[in-house]
This record gives structure tokens, C-alpha cells and sequence, in this order.
């Protein structure tokens, strides 16, 4: 069996160069590589292409990466709770590629799968079609999307084993499995580090194949994007 177990964030993102393309996987806050993204910033490398569901928020996430101007150009689909990313956006610091988030995650999927394009109707008639090819099916406009991948797919699991299959949580199955199988390289980051063999093959999300480097994190804060409770009664 291949050694894919490294000892922490820092060894996991070498190779990370200025100029490269990123996936990060997640929902929100939810299921993001903590860990690795405190790396990639410490690391100090710049101009990034980053390919995530969201931008994280000011003070944390890929918010982080933002703070320090690490990221050249964001591709995502929704980035409404991070100020900083409005502000960089607006000023023309930050080039952004806004996806509805059903092709994203299919553009995501297609690259892992070595599909290079595939059409679907989202978007037809509004900006994200613009200089696209379209298409008619079943009597409806559909336009053309291409796949994504990267460099590196940064995703975050509950569960792994040493061979990298790895086991998602409730909503970080979101983003997480599709990018990890887009990544040249894959790193995983789990909150519980296992002996092959332990898991039960039948629940896993992401099989051992598309995962380079995992590694336990150290801390995962997990922080709540809006707080929201119900008045005491």
C-alpha cells in the first residue's frame, strides 16, 4: 500500500506554487480544510486561481486568503457574506466568475470524471451565457459548460484511513467528493485518522484512488456562518 499519510497541514501543501489553481472543497463554513487554507496563507504563495462554493467569510475561510491578497481570481457561486471580497471585487483587485451552483458542482464532477464539457439550460439568457455556445434539446436552450479541475483539491472528510477513502458528514458531502476527485493532487484533512481496512467499504464517499496526502488536523474551529436562535421563552 502507498504512503499517503503525511504529519500535518504544512506537509501536505508542499508543492504549492504561486500561479496555481485550487479547489476547496465545502458548504458555506461547513466541511472546509481549515487546516490547509492556514498553510496555503502561511505559506505565502500569491496570484491563485481558487475554485470554492463560497468565499468564506471576512475574518475566517478563504477569507484568510483574501485578507492577505493571495487570490488572484475567485470562481464560485455564491460569496454574499464576505466583505472583503465586495470590496476587492468592486475595486477591480479581484477577478470573479460567478456559477450557478448546480453547474458548479457538475463543471467539478465532469473534470474528475474526464468529461471535458457538457450543456445544461442553467443560465441561458442572463450573463452567465454570454460568449457561450448554445444548443437546443428537448425544444429548450441549453448552454455550453466546461469541466473544472485543478492543481490542488483541498477537501476536508470526517473519517479516513491510511489508503485516503474517505467518509463525508452531512452537508460537507457538499463539494467535498466531486473535487476530490478533480485535483492532480488531492490532500485530505480529517477529523479521524484510521488503519486501512477499518472502514466499512459500503459507506464510503470518496475511494482511496483520487487521494494523494491525508493527514489528521490539528484543531477544526467550525465555525457557524449566521448564528440564528430562538428567543428565550
Amino acid at each position: 500500500m502507498i504512503n499517503k499519510v503525511v504529519a500535518n497541514a504544512k506537509e501536505a501543501t508542499q508543492g504549492v506554487e504561486s500561479g496555481m489553481t485550487m479547489m476547496f472543497g465545502g458548504f458555506g463554513l461547513c466541511g472546509i480544510p481549515e487546516n490547509v487554507i492556514q498553510a496555503v496563507v502561511a505559506s505565502g504563495v500569491n496570484q491563485l486561481t481558487c475554485i470554492s462554493n463560497n468565499a468564506g467569510v471576512d475574518d475566517f475561510g478563504l477569507g484568510f486568503m483574501l485578507q492577505t491578497k493571495q487570490i488572484k481570481k475567485m470562481i464560485a457561486s455564491y460569496v454574499g457574506e464576505n466583505d472583503e471580497f465586495e470590496r476587492q471585487m468592486l475595486s477591480g483587485e479581484l477577478e470573479v466568475d460567478l456559477i450557478p451552483q448546480g453547474s458548479l458542482a457538475e463543471r467539478c464532477r465532469a473534470g474528475g470524471a474526464g468529461i471535458p464539457a457538457f450543456f445544461t439550460p442553467a443560465g441561458f439568457g442572463t450573463e452567465v451565457a454570454e460568449g457561450k455556445e448554445v444548443r437546443e434539446y428537448n425544444g429548450k436552450p441549453h448552454i455550453l459548460e466546461t469541466a473544472l479541475t485543478a492543481d490542488f483539491a483541498f477537501v476536508k472528510a470526517w473519517k479516513g484511513d491510511e489508503a485516503g477513502n474517505l467518509v463525508f458528514k452531512g452537508t460537507a458531502r457538499n463539494f467535498n467528493p466531486m473535487m476530490a476527485m478533480a485535483g492532480k493532487t488531492t490532500v485530505a484533512e480529517v477529523e479521524e485518522l484510521v488503519p486501512a481496512g477499518e472502514l466499512d467499504p459500503n459507506e464510503i464517499h470518496t475511494p482511496g484512488i483520487f487521494v494523494q496526502r491525508i493527514f489528521k488536523g490539528e484543531t477544526f474551529e467550525k465555525r457557524i456562518e449566521q448564528r440564528t436562535v430562538r428567543a428565550k421563552q
